[in-house]
């Protein structure tokens, strides 16, 4: 690598507004929360005297009432502002964290998980708003930071759930309001005020209208069923593995590593090289294949199979979240709304039925299987003949960005 490329790399991840890394730490914490409960799901199942499918409804409330409010963010952000609507959300998080450390059933909890799902709604897709707008350096380079965000807090919750949770089930949680009430402060101290800025008006139905675009359904759709064979993972491996918390824990670190590294140096490279549609056809195709692999009746090839499955996971959030922000002419946060809304539906389903598919077919390895398929159906969207080229590939400067990291 040249001197001139290693200077310009510099510039793009030191260049960058303090109001892009505050946003991108609070969206660490956020993403946190999705595999906080995995290594303590077994934990929470005992402590609480709930079933299986009693304790995988803590994905499917979170993930639900965040689907529904997606359909929000859009017009909150352009009515109070981006600040504002990142506040409300890290305020709810930081109340339901809270409170979930002090449940008392299984029902409470999964109400307080749908409090948290909210707050996560209002802040995500913002969050991503945000970062895309004030970063510089260009959209892609602002989605690698949105992708390693996600990445890092999907390996660190898993590790602080399994090192909280070895002591009670209700130590992550409390955990995580404290992590995310520092978020909270630092957003209200150092993010701009936008009390001034002219903002586009949106409606409540704009990201469902904006998915009216062939390109964009295609691309969200295709996500949802790729997010459903992901959250089968997430929600389900951990029942599969019957393992200690700690165990699973690290299990789940190495694999959400796996997500940070291959969204932020791999993803890239694929994308210039297929473009990025056909790039996530690839690399969905290869997601099935590792579902049947996790099918397999072996601890041990269930353990590197879900590491392994981080790499592709990586590739595939960085790739789907790029085609969905380029590929229609909605404005960012519309578009942001509309994907992420079909995206986490596809998640909140899995979950919900994840644990239903296993007792409805007599077998532990069921969900993977059905997992399998549904990655199948998702390449052959992607895999659709366009009338036109492929136009979305990662710019040469992304994959620089990339190679940084």
């Amino acid at each position: 690598m040249s001197a001139e490329h290693h200077s310009s790399l510099l510039d793009a991840v030191k260049g960058q507004p303090r109001q892009v890394w505050i946003t991108a730490f609070a969206a660490v914490i956020a993403f946190m929360g999705i595999g906080l409960v995995d290594p303590i799901l077994l934990s929470i199942a005992k402590g609480l005297d709930a079933t299986p499918s009693q304790v995988t409804l803590l994905f499917s409330s979170y993930l639900g009432v965040q689907v529904v409010a997606m359909l929000v963010t859009g017009a909150a952000s352009a009515r109070f502002g981006a600040k504002r609507t990142v506040l409300v959300g890290l305020t709810l998080i930081v109340a339901a964290t809270a409170l979930c450390a002090a449940a008392g059933s299984i029902e409470q909890l999964v109400g307080l998980r749908a409090v948290w799902g909210l707050g996560n709604a209002f802040f995500i897709a913002t969050a991503l708003s945000v970062i895309v707008g004030a970063a510089t350096g260009g959209q892609s380079g602002a989605i690698l930071l949105y992708e390693a965000a996600l990445g890092v807090g999907l390996s660190v919750g898993p590790l602080l759930g399994a090192l909280l949770g070895s002591v009670s089930w209700r130590g992550p949680f409390l955990g995580t309001a404290i992590l995310m009430a520092g978020a909270l402060v630092l957003c209200a101290v150092f993010l701009k005020s936008d009390k001034h800025e002219q903002r586009a008006p949106i409606k409540l139905l704009d990201p469902l209208r904006a998915l009216k675009h062939t390109g964009l359904l295609r691309t969200s759709v295709a996500s949802a069923l790729y997010t459903a064979a992901f959250f089968a993972v997430l929600a389900w491996s951990p029942f599969v593995l019957g393992w200690s918390a700690i165990a699973v824990g690290l299990v789940f670190c190495g694999w959400g590593l796996c997500v940070a590294v291959a969204g932020v140096a791999l993803a890239p490279r694929l994308a210039a090289r297929l473009g990025e549609r056909h790039a996530a056809a690839a690399a969905v195709f290869g997601y099935a294949v590792l579902m049947l692999v996790l099918a397999v009746p072996s601890k041990p090839v269930l353990v590197a199979g879900i590491i392994v499955s981080g790499l592709v996971s990586g590739l595939l959030n960085t790739l789907f979240t790029g085609t969905a922000m380029a590929i229609s002419d909605a404005p960012r946060p519309v578009a942001s709304a509309g994907y992420n809304f079909c995206r986490w539906l596809g998640g909140a389903v899995a979950a919900t039925l994840v644990g239903h598919v296993a007792e409805w077919f007599g077998s532990p390895q069921a969900p993977f299987v059905a997992s399998a398929v549904l990655c199948v159906v998702a390449g052959g969207l992607l895999s659709l003949r366009e009338r036109q080229a492929d136009p979305h590939v990662v710019p040469k400067e992304a994959v620089l960005v990339g190679e940084e990291f």
